[in-house]
């Protein structure tokens, strides 16, 4: 039962990479009912982003107080309404309040996954259940484009958004009829140390170390993935003279680097741990080795097409490795009731990261730095992160919280 959780939440988050894909591979056709400029473009990514961010961390306090089945039901039909709101769209306006209500979806998706890791699986299966989970990053992104475009090929793209936000309603009927048949082993994997610190208010979150640790890291090592994600066509485009249909042809196998990255990430910490190696070591390690990759960014400006596409595969297996490792930490870390909470923050440091990064990137390149700078940034802010969760982290043990008083002076 745990690992068709495993697998129904995986959908889900394909599910919303699909979603999210939806407005950029659709633009064009878009573009001849609602003309939109560049800048305006840009303004329904950071939309998109700057909502994904506020809900990250509100998403995660949503699901810990609602609990994981009617938390995830909530996020998912939300998000599947906003993203077929788009087709309504008849301005501007309206398509960029769609993206803002999207992204204010989206945000609960990752935390209310954590949890349901927190509560499914024990320490020695959370990495290979994180990793499956998180293949549904590629599985929505590889899938995007040709779907997309099958759709185009019959159909106005209004109903692109129709048959997206129609298939999180169908997920929410699927997860609904299989979440609510058993009940989450919870008692099996949580210590009564770890239940004492249930009430810990959300601010206190933010005393806490680690919690920090987390978040920084997590803000700079997706500073460096929403820049492969958002700007990985446009760098084909004017620096490697690529058509349209040649983005189509080899820009999906970065994603399919990816989803292989996500599984073999989590699966090798895993093994790791029935290894008989400390929880630390199996996580650390395999973060280390995640982070020790994608500095070979840094050559793709210098070397053949077919290289750095090579580079960008490589960079895509070490991001979604990395951040399969970064998303289990919050529950190797933190009381089940503070998990969603917890992982909500690290996702908001993460989106916050992919806005500030973005906005250098622009001005470097419209400044005349080139890309040649911007890799060479971005290359080495895995390496930091890492160095944060080593300082952030030097033992990963479950922290003992000191529970919080009510009223009366009772815990």
């Amino acid at each position: 039962m745990r690992w068709r959780i495993a697998i129904l939440v995986s959908a889900a988050i394909a599910i919303s990479y699909l979603d999210r894909q939806t407005l950029p591979v659709a633009v064009q056709a878009i573009s001849k009912d609602i003309p939109l400029t560049n800048g305006q473009f840009s303004a329904l990514q950071s939309a998109f982003l700057f909502s994904y961010a506020l809900m990250y961390a509100g998403g995660g306090k949503l699901v810990d107080l609602l609990g994981t089945n009617r938390g995830f039901t909530i996020i998912m039909l939300f998000w599947s309404l906003a993203c077929a709101s788009h087709a309504l769209a008849a301005t501007f306006a309206m398509l960029l309040t769609s993206r803002f209500l999207l992204g204010v979806g989206e945000g609960g998706g990752f935390p209310a996954a954590t949890r349901a890791v927190a509560e499914w699986f024990s320490a020695k299966e959370r990495a290979t259940a994180m990793g499956i989970i998180n293949s549904g990053t590629a599985v929505g992104a590889v899938a995007a484009p040709p779907l997309i475009a099958a759709v185009l090929g019959y159909a106005n793209w209004r109903w692109i958004f129709v048959l997206t936000g129609a298939l999180g309603l169908i997920w929410v009927v699927w997860w609904r009829i299989s979440y609510s048949s058993t009940s989450a082993p919870v008692s099996a994997f949580t210590s009564p140390a770890l239940e004492l610190a249930t009430r810990l208010p959300w601010v206190q979150l933010f005393r806490i170390r680690q919690t920090w640790g987390l978040v920084t890291a997590k803000f700079l090592s997706d500073a460096a993935w929403f820049f492969y994600l958002f700007w990985l066509p446009k760098y084909l485009y004017d620096a490697r003279g690529f058509d349209i249909k040649a983005v189509g042809t080899f820009a999906w196998m970065p994603s399919a680097a990816a989803g292989v990255g996500c599984l073999l990430g989590g699966a090798f910490s895993s093994y790791l741990v029935r290894r008989n190696f400390s929880l630390g070591i199996a996580r650390k390690l395999a973060l280390g080795l995640s982070a020790a990759v994608m500095p070979f960014v840094i050559l793709i400006p210098h070397v053949p097409v077919s290289s750095a596409i090579a580079l960008f595969c490589l960079a895509y297996f070490g991001q979604q490795s990395w951040s399969t490792l970064v998303m289990v930490l919050p529950a190797d870390l933190f009381p089940q009731n503070v998990v969603g909470s917890v992982a909500g923050l690290v996702g908001f440091g993460g989106a916050m990261g992919g806005i500030a990064f973005g906005e250098v990137v622009g001005y470097l390149l419209d400044h005349g730095f080139g890309y040649s700078a911007v890799f060479r940034i971005a290359g080495t802010l895995h390496i930091a992160a890492f160095l944060i969760i080593l300082i952030a982290v030097p033992v990963l043990l479950p922290l003992k919280l000191e529970p919080q008083l009510n009223y009366q002076g009772i815990p």
